[in-house]
This record gives structure tokens, sequence and C-alpha cells, in this order.
């Protein structure tokens, strides 16, 4: 396979490859992505083929803005929805229950990880193209790329298509919270603290 490396701006050809069941790099607000639409079962299932990644992990969603939020989650809790209007767009990635209509590939569990990235190249891709599974552009347990130079070094020849949006910020992961059940949790510590998190909550208590 040939790997590409286009503008940001490319997005129609993005999507054409999409459409297709194909998948797509591009920069996030974090580190560099390797996406396929969100509902795209067989695509979904090459993302863990071309990083070799265990099938295991789950894929996060990426959505354009929260008015996504109800294609990809089921019975949004009250404090997911404050959080995601306080830190979205941003570092803060949220567990909530999974919509029926999202493949068994993005996760094996009743769980979906959503996130907006603080990226207006990556959001106006999402807005093309809907919400996308996305994770880290890289093979698994290798460094997470932070520009199309180094997405191409580890998956060129296993992805048709990288969309260069220059050096992203990389650094710390988003921070990961649980918002199932009575009370907020910390899956993976972040940019975001717990703190910040209970205050946000506190506000509108």
């Amino acid at each position: 396979m040939k790997t590409e490396i286009l503008p940001a701006s490319e997005i129609q050809a993005a999507l054409e490859i999409l459409k297709h069941g194909g998948l797509v790099a591009f920069a996030t607000d974090t580190v560099y992505g390797v996406g396929a639409l969100a509902f795209d079962d067989a695509a979904i299932q090459s993302i863990y083929t071309a990083k070799d990644r265990p099938l295991e992990k789950a894929i996060p969603v990426l959505i354009a803005d929260s008015s996504d939020l109800a294609r990809v989650a089921d019975s949004i809790p009250e404090s997911a929805r404050i959080l995601a209007h306080q830190f979205w767009p941003g570092a803060l990635t949220i567990t909530l229950p999974k919509k029926k209509t999202l493949p068994a590939s993005i996760s094996a569990t009743s769980t979906v990880a959503v996130r907006i990235p603080d990226n207006d190249d990556a959001r106006a891709l999402l807005r093309a193209a809907g919400p996308m599974a996305v994770t880290s552009a890289n093979i698994s347990g290798q460094a997470s790329p932070s520009t199309a130079q180094e997405v191409y070094a580890q998956l060129s020849g296993r992805i048709p298509l990288i969309l260069d949006g220059g050096k992203t910020r990389g650094g710390i992961p988003s921070t990961l919270v649980n918002c199932i059940g009575e009370n907020v949790e910390i899956l993976r510590e972040g940019p975001i603290a717990l703190d910040e998190l209970l205050k946000a909550l506190k506000k509108t208590a």
C-alpha cells in the first residue's frame, strides 16, 4: 500500500478514503491519531492490524461537537454533560454507556470513551466525516508521533493517507474519566486534575 502525505486542508481526499473503509492519520491537540469511521466495523478492525494493537484495547471515539455525543453514547449522565460543557474541546476523555449501534470492535464492553480534540483541523475533518474511532498513529508500544513524518516512519505502507497538520503539542495524553455511576472517577491521570473536575461539578450543584 502506498502512503500519501497531503495538507490538512485536503478533507475531501480523506473522506473518499474513509467512505471506502480506509484509514486516515491526522493531527489532534496532543499527538497524531489514526482513525476510521466510527460505525465501520471492518475499518476499525484494520486499525488494530495497522498498529499491531492488542484486540482487547478499546479505541476512543472523537467527535467534532457536543451535539454529536448522542450519536455514540446512550443515557448520558448529567455529570458528563457538565464536564463536556466545561472542558471540551480539550484534554478530557469521558467514558459513557456505548450506543448499541457502535460496532463491538470499538469496545468489547458496554462503554465508549469520547472526546472533542482542541484542534481546528481535526474538528473540520470530524464535522465532515462524523464520529471517528481514533487512536495514536503509531505501532503499539512505540513513541506516539507529533509530526506527519513521524507517522510515515511508523505506518508507511500500512495506511493510505496522512494529513499534515504540522507539529502537535505531544506530551501528556488526555485525562480519562468515568462518568458512569454515582461518582466521577479518574481512570487515567492527565492534564486535567480531579479537583478541577469536582470544582466544575460543584459549581452547578
